[in-house]
């Protein structure tokens, strides 16, 4: 009756995805902010974008993973 409510792995995965592009807009906002305001630290900015990059690609890597590969 009362089953404890259990995400199987791919709901795991879509819901790690949809905080991982969200991550990725803030980011993506902050680098905007910081480069529009003309006060921006450049190694802040590298930093920045250095983990923008490092969330797009996990977000590829999830993507591919619940993608099912078809076969043509």
């Amino acid at each position: 009756m009362n089953a404890p409510f259990e995400m199987d792995s791919d709901d795991v995965m879509k819901t790690r995805l949809g905080v991982l592009r969200c991550e990725h807009r803030d980011l993506d906002e902050a680098i905007h902010v910081l480069e529009t305001s003309g006060r921006g630290d450049q190694l802040r900015l590298r930093r920045l974008k250095k983990q923008k990059l490092a969330l797009k690609d996990e977000i590829a890597r999830l993507e591919d993973r619940l993608t099912p590969d078809i076969i043509a």
